[in-house]
């Protein structure tokens, strides 16, 4: 497809290593780590190997909020009107029904009994965030640890990973696969920082390692309006998984769809939260004019941004979406790196944002009219001075394109057939937000990669237990 990071297939009857563990999980993120945890609940053995120093990936870059029906912590709130079956069908207004319909269905079944998993066995204590809803979502659904960032949310995944026992090998680059003549997985081979090689030997192997954000080839190739925009993720989403599987001949999908995010304070390189928009806050460009519906998603606002003059917006708010603002750890480390800009008056903005005075004075007053402005959007109130202004650019956060899979994880081949025990999830699979930007639900990435891994971890677990039972 495209060049990339080094990515190799060995082919050998049998593999020479040190340790051999029944599943190996290539990358230590939230999928990889809550496959872990599944696993050792079910009593299979793993190793996750992970690239950096410290477990991270997208998922401690993100705001760590995952959306499920059916919780215990849904119902503690009050929520009880939600189910698989309501969410599914979120997800796929959202990608309007271009969401693979048997994923969708999957995900949405298992990241309530994922996320209730966690945390009654190991120790994630769940807040649901209901003081507003995301776009798309018709219920509140979003759960969130009460850090309110991915960072907290690695951590206690980490934690958790730490107390199973579950031995998690960091500074360990895989790059080749290795397979018997009959395309089954027997192992992975992985350089350290000295350079030195090594082994190791498995009955199954999870890919949970990336997508291809990080790769400017594969991005300029594959999402060639995202090739000049920030990149809001981690370095490592190399696509290697996509090249692997090239290799295999597995079958690759949704390679168009991605989170991207209109609201990346520049020049900060800092997330701010959407969930202004969604209340009442505006995106105004260069010309002190709005160019898009807010609140139709955060993903497409990237697109509507980066259109603009200069490819930046000025996020304006007032006192009270302030307060809400603050409520968000990611606002309040982008405020204290100076981003926040205070305006007394409408004049005051204008010079903020390098305008007409009267183009944002008619911007604000087309707030108060009775009838919608040409995109539908219908403002609750107006917004009053002092007025809060932020510059933001569009970034690309992830990819949701990748592996194809069946809905138990399984890798597919280009016949539609399933690799034996070659497993994807998270950010090495396709996702459930169709081909395209605007196809993102709040919180798919997360989804694919909680309910991903711990669809797989019970796949995988009941493949073991049936090997052992035969043998």
């Amino acid at each position: 497809m495209t060049a990339g990071p080094s990515c190799h297939i060995r082919r050998a009857a049998q593999v020479e290593a040190d340790v051999h563990v029944p599943v190996a999980i290539v990358g230590g993120g939230a999928c990889g780590l809550t496959a872990a945890l599944m696993l050792s609940d079910a009593g299979v053995d793993c190793v996750v190997l992970e690239r950096d120093a410290l477990p991270s990936g997208s998922t401690a870059l993100s705001s760590g909020f995952i959306p499920a029906p059916g919780t215990r912590t849904q119902r503690a709130h009050g929520v009880l009107g939600d189910s698989a079956e309501r969410f599914a069908a979120d997800i796929q207004a959202k990608a309007h029904g271009r969401a693979a319909p048997a994923l969708v269905e999957a995900y949405a079944a298992s990241i309530g009994p994922a996320l209730d998993a966690l945390q009654e066995r190991h120790g994630l204590r769940w807040m649901l965030l209901d003081g507003f809803l995301y776009p798309g979502h018709s219920v509140h659904r979003m759960h969130s640890l009460p850090q309110k960032t991915g960072a907290s949310l690695m951590a206690a995944l980490q934690a958790a990973a730490a107390a199973a026992g579950i031995p998690v090998l960091t500074q360990a680059l895989v790059d080749t696969l290795v397979l018997d003549a009959e395309d089954r997985v027997i192992g992975v081979d992985y350089s350290r920082p000295d350079g030195s090689r090594e082994t190791l030997g498995c009955d199954a192997l999870l890919l949970a390692c990336n997508g291809f954000g990080g790769n400017p080839e594969m991005v300029r190739t594959l999402l060639p309006e995202m090739a000049e925009a920030s990149f809001g993720g981690h370095a490592g989403n190399d696509g290697s998984a996509i090249l692997w599987g090239e290799a295999l001949g597995a079958r690759l999908r949704d390679l168009g769809g991605y989170q991207g995010h209109g609201s990346w304070v520049t020049p900060q390189g800092a997330l701010m939260s959407w969930a202004v928009m969604m209340e009442g806050g505006v995106q105004l460009n260069r010309e002190g004019r709005r160019f898009h519906d807010e609140t139709e998603g955060y993903s497409e606002a990237a697109v509507h941004v980066l259109a603009q003059p200069g490819g930046i917006a000025w996020n304006v708010f007032d006192a009270p979406l302030l307060a809400l603002a603050r409520g968000f750890p990611d606002f309040c480390e982008a405020e204290a790196a100076g981003a926040l800009r205070r305006c007394e008056s409408v004049a005051a903005l204008a010079d903020c944002i390098g305008c007409e005075p009267s183009v944002v004075q008619g911007t604000l007053d087309a707030m108060r009219a009775g009838t919608p402005p040409p995109d539908g959007r219908v403002f609750a109130r107006a917004l009053q001075a002092p007025y809060f202004a932020v510059k933001v650019t569009g970034a690309l956060f992830h990819t949701q394109g990748g592996l194809d899979t069946a809905p138990d994880m399984r890798v597919l081949r280009q016949d539609g057939a399933s690799f034996a025990n070659l497993f994807a999830a998270g950010g090495a699979a396709g996702g459930v937000s169709g081909d395209a930007v605007w196809g993102y639900l709040s919180g798919n990435g997360l989804l694919s990669a909680v309910a991903g891994g711990y669809i797989a971890a019970h796949t995988a677990a009941a493949l073991i237990q049936s090997t052992k039972a035969s043998q």
